[in-house]
């Protein structure tokens, strides 16, 4: 039996509904003649209705009659239109949808303000051109993500005027998801506002749920309705779709493996064209199952054996034993995007597969494996959650809340919040990649199974905290990833159990911040200092002796060597001066020059790279005495020798 189901949201929206009765409440007062500028809406049975009454479609302001009332349909118009109409003479209704007159409020006012516009849309829709119309000539349409990010490229560097992003109503919300990405953030000179209607992202939402869990879409609307084709779109991505615009289409597609069937319409699309489309479905798969019915040989739902007679690139053809040719398309072999038929089974394979339709007309049968797969499955999954399991499987898709995982054939939901990801991840992140979960509830009459990824994750990560408190000492060495820094020292990731590195301990200088010293995502060999199991609080050291300013200085310097080092602040009492990085030793004012020294600022400078002698070293209080006077006094007392030598001469 097929199943039908039809969106909620299919069908008229609230400013077509409005535009449609306007105009059908004007020609009913029994007034004066009317006119649309354009069609009313994109579907050819209410145009046609609505001129079988006498309404003309005009193309411009022009064609109006005398006395003639036009009707600006709910796309909306710019403001030349209006003026138009005014100058003309001629009455007029403006059925203007609310949500695209919001759009035009927008753009008039940023327009005014200096800002440039960009729009989201089709060019050549009769909407996009309204917003157009309302804009000065500072603005630009992009259709999609590729030329927004041209823009930003080549246009918006040169520009200096500010941005007004704005989107068409029946916008594309996938493509306007991934436009999104492209803006710039953070950038105060733009301004994005949300003006894709409600009504529209709910309905394009809503197809794409059900798309999710059909076999077969079929959207119902003009061919040339930007919304109907943008719902077309976004079904074809999840299942086979069709667009037709009424019933009578129905019998020239091929919908021989469609047993469950998803209705969605779009916004200019009557109830009752919805309706007989339903009804017309019904007919054409009550027919064909009752024709079934009565030439079967085989059951539906029958499990059978087969063997695999040929494999091509769509399908498995299969022997069962009967008149019937047998074939296992595709999606009954495997729920794999990655793999084909021949990945799956071999010519000359005995595979169980069940009978899920018959057509004796032609002789064909068409079989399952995937659910004969499920069946084993599902056993395996009901005792996987008696046991409290580990299972593996494939990420198949990522749906509304969370996401699907192919276990053994059998669809496992996950909801997000039991992914393991942080709340502000993106799901799709975990798409066709194996994970490993556990299953945390089974119904079995409905075959649903939900499972867990954090559980597992869960488990693992208190196996290696277990792991790492029965072999963790003081001491030992660990190889560590940086996962957040504080004001007072960075947490590190030994496998399992965070530890953290005291910004004491990161530097033998003085830092203000640790991420003047490591950043999130750093690699750090660190060691165990301090370990308190009651409170679950491991304290690392990261620097290392060998490093230490203080060890490096006494290993290559002694009293009475001459060195030059580097004056890095004064006092009133002299100037210390850095001899080598984390090193500074203190020239008292006395030792400055071989002269009374009154004021160390104006004999030394911040800075000034100066010869001096190291006069005295206190390991213990890891204090050094340097001098400049001493370097001159000698000096001094060398030329006097010298001076000496030459009268004795």
């Amino acid at each position: 039996m097929t199943e039908i189901k039809v969106a909620e949201t299919a069908g008229f929206c609230f400013g077509v509904d409005r535009a449609v009765k306007l105009v059908y409440s004007e020609i009913e007062n029994g007034g004066r003649k009317v006119a649309t500028l354009g069609p009313i809406i994109h579907n050819a049975d209410v145009v046609n209705d609505l001129k079988s009454k006498g309404v003309r479609i005009i193309d411009s302001v022009d064609q109006l009659e005398k006395g003639e009332k036009a009707v600006i349909r709910s796309h909306g118009v710019g403001r030349d239109i209006y003026q138009q109409l005014e100058e003309k003479g001629n009455p007029y209704i403006d059925a203007t949808c609310p949500f695209v007159a919001r759009i035009h409020k927008i753009v008039r006012e940023k327009s005014r303000e200096g800002y440039f516009i960009l729009i989201a849309g089709d060019k050549n829709h009769p909407e996009v051109q309204g917003i157009v119309g309302n804009c000065d000539e500072n603005c630009l349409v992009f259709k999609d993500e590729i030329e927004l990010r041209e823009f930003f490229c080549k246009k918006y560097k040169k520009s200096e005027k500010k941005l007004a992003i704005v989107a068409q109503t029946t916008y594309n919300i996938l493509v306007w998801g991934k436009c999104i990405k492209v803006i710039p953030e953070d950038d105060e000179n733009i301004l994005v506002f949300d003006t894709i209607c409600s009504a529209t992202s709910k309905r394009q939402s809503d197809a794409a749920l059900l798309s999710k869990e059909v076999n077969t879409m079929i959207v119902v609307g003009g061919k040339n309705s930007s919304n109907t084709i943008k719902l077309y779109n976004v079904c074809r991505e999840n299942c086979p779709s069709y667009h037709i615009e009424n019933a009578r289409e129905l019998y020239a597609l091929n919908l021989k493996n469609a047993d469950k069937v998803g209705i969605t319409a779009g916004a200019s699309t009557p109830a009752y064209i919805i309706k007989e489309v339903q009804n017309t479905m019904d007919e054409i798969f009550n027919f064909e199952e009752a024709l079934e019915q009565s030439f079967k040989k085989v059951h539906t739902g029958e499990r059978v054996k087969g063997y695999i007679a040929a494999v091509n690139n769509s399908e498995a053809i299969v022997d069962i034993g009967t008149k019937h040719t047998g074939y296992v398309p595709l999606s009954e072999l495997t729920d794999d995007p990655t793999k084909k038929p021949a990945d799956v089974v071999s010519v000359g394979d005995e595979v169980d597969l069940i009978v899920t339709k018959i057509n004796d007309q032609e002789g064909i049968v068409s079989l399952s494996k995937k659910k004969v797969d499920e069946l084993v499955g599902f056993d395996n999954i009901s005792k996987a959650k008696e046991e409290d399991a580990v299972l593996s499987g494939t990420v198949i898709s990522v749906v509304t809340g969370g996401i699907i995982v192919n276990v053994d054939g059998v669809r496992v939901f996950v909801p997000a919040s039991h992914t393991g990801l942080g709340r502000d991840k993106n799901l799709d992140e975990l798409n066709k990649k194996t994970v490993e979960l556990k299953i945390i509830e089974v119904d079995k009459n409905r075959r649903r199974a939900v499972g867990s990824i954090k559980a597992v994750l869960k488990a693992q990560k208190e196996a290696a905290k277990t792991a790492f408190w029965n072999e963790a000492e003081e001491g030992k060495v660990y190889k560590g990833e940086v996962k957040s820094l504080t004001n007072y020292g960075a947490f590190v990731d030994l496998g399992g159990i965070d530890g953290m590195v005291h910004i004491s301990e990161l530097s033998w200088s003085r830092i203000k911040h640790p991420s003047q010293v490591v950043k999130v995502g750093d690699i750090l060999e660190v060691y165990i200092k301090e370990l308190d199991k009651e409170a679950g609080r491991i304290s690392l050291g990261f620097k290392k002796a060998e490093d230490n300013p203080w060890v490096k200085f006494q290993n290559n310097y002694k009293v009475g060597d001459v060195v030059k080092a580097t004056v890095v602040s004064t006092t009133p009492f002299g100037a210390f001066a850095q001899i080598i990085e984390g090193v500074d030793g203190l020239i008292h004012i006395s030792q400055i020059a071989d002269k009374r020294v009154d004021n160390v600022n104006e004999a030394l400078k911040i800075g000034q790279e100066v010869d001096v002698k190291i006069t005295e070293i206190d390991a213990e209080k890891k204090r050094i005495s340097i001098s400049i006077r001493a370097l001159l006094e000698n000096s001094d007392a060398e030329a006097a020798d010298a001076e000496t030598a030459e009268e004795t001469e």
